[in-house]
């Protein structure tokens, strides 16, 4: 089986250790991501950009990959704060209008603590 990695260049790939993306038998996994904008490396303030930045690094890792948006099946959201969740549902209703995939939000602590939201995907390659 060939398995290809993706990545963003987030610094966090390199020192942890992960690859943003692996794509391997016709699927996509793309990693726990947050908010920041890699080219900048800053995070907004809100939940609700954070979100879009979110899903705006993974839609790249998916197009990447052969995939995209539309072709994803599973999505788990993590928050540290569940008050924040129903300021991403606009967001995530929009970038999943078609997929609809199978979802699950938790909470749980992050990495640093200006990151509000983590999305993890799954996904098929597209014509797979």
């Amino acid at each position: 089986m060939a398995v290809r990695r993706i990545s963003t260049g987030s610094p966090f790939e390199d020192k942890i250790g992960y690859s943003r993306a692996v794509v391997a038998d016709g699927w996509v996994f793309v990693a726990g991501t947050t908010g920041y904008d890699y080219a900048t490396m800053t995070m907004p303030d809100g939940v609700a950009d954070q979100c879009e930045n979110t899903l705006a690094t993974i839609a790249k890792a998916l197009d990447d990959a052969g995939s995209g948006l539309d072709h994803v099946v599973r999505v788990t959201y993590i928050l540290p704060n569940a008050d924040d969740w129903p300021d991403c549902w606009p967001v995530v209703r929009k970038a999943f209008a078609k997929a609809k995939p199978a979802a699950t939000m938790f909470v749980a602590g992050l990495q640093n603590p200006e990151m509000k939201i983590e999305i993890e995907v799954t996904a098929r390659v597209a014509g797979a």
